[in-house]
């Protein structure tokens, strides 16, 4: 993966450590606290970032929509639900604060301009698009723009679509991620060869991969597979109300997440043959001398 790119204080890429993001997005359920418990676990579990999300919410959702009746903790409209869940200025001021406290970085997915022109009053290091974002050019120009490095996740596309979305973003700075869009996946939606694919295609940026899946074993392949960057969603509790949280990962399999990838890192090695000092011990033991 022929090049790196440098999110915050860390280089992602060819050579580099797998760069874990806990997804909060929405799983704060619009409370400031639990955000901020779902931030101290992901630094916990040796998450390297935080992503939430941010939607302005009249700009993505049509009147009709958001007049939808749906029952949530905050009225009975689809729209109540929405505007529940979004954080204004404050609270990201709060998390921000939060966050540097930590050490640990944070960002999110914008899913509008103006989300965007929100979002850079925090210098973000890096932005992320999310797949449903992967098609729309005026987004992604208006991220070209601020001039930051951009995460793009790829579900629910073509190859042709994510060559074009490279192409208009037009920056050296560049993660992909490869990615199926269903909650939660199950395996044999995955593909996770395609990690190799996007190697491949696109050899001057790194990949990663963004999975909604239930269990941990296929994320921690992708690490295997060359996955420069693994990205999870997060939760305290996967049976808390919420679209998101049963495809999310408690903070106790959150951390065997970062474990693993991190022992498979080490067991990768470098791919040259090579005697070690530990074998040979066995070998003089085993071996018949000539």
């Amino acid at each position: 993966m022929g090049r790196t790119v440098r999110i915050g204080n860390r280089l992602v890429g060819e050579g580099q450590p797998c760069f874990v993001i806990a997804e909060i997005g929405i799983n704060h359920n619009g409370d400031l606290q639990l955000a901020k418990r779902l931030i101290d676990a992901a630094k916990d579990c040796g998450a390297d970032a935080v992503k939430f999300q941010k939607r302005t919410v009249e700009v993505v959702y049509t009147p009709e929509e958001l007049a939808r009746p749906r029952e949530s903790p905050f009225g009975t409209t689809n729209g109540a639900l929405k505007h529940g869940l979004e954080f204004g200025y404050e609270q990201y001021r709060e998390i921000d604060a939060y966050c540097r406290g930590q050490g640990i970085l944070w960002f999110a997915s914008c899913w509008d301009e103006a989300s965007v022109d929100f979002l850079e009053q925090f210098s973000p290091p890096c932005y992320k698009i999310a797949s449903a974002c992967l098609t729309d050019d005026r987004l992604l120009r208006h991220h070209h723009k601020m001039g930051r490095p951009v995460i793009m996740s790829t579900g629910m596309s073509t190859m042709d679509q994510i060559r074009h979305a490279a192409r208009v973003l037009d920056t050296d700075d560049l993660i992909l991620l490869h990615c199926t869009s269903t909650y939660p996946s199950a395996p044999e939606e995955l593909n996770l060869k395609t990690i190799r694919t996007l190697v491949t295609e696109f050899p001057n940026h790194p990949i990663g991969y963004s999975g909604h899946e239930v269990g941990l074993q296929t994320s921690v392949a992708a690490a295997a597979l060359g996955a420069c960057v693994v990205e999870r969603h997060i939760t305290l509790d996967r049976a808390l109300w919420g679209s998101d949280h049963a495809a999310s990962i408690e903070p106790q399999g959150f951390q065997r997440l970062v474990r693993d990838i991190r022992a498979v890192e080490a067991a990768l090695g470098d791919g040259v043959k090579r005697v070690y000092e530990g074998e040979r011990p066995i070998m003089s033991k085993l071996r018949r001398p000539r």
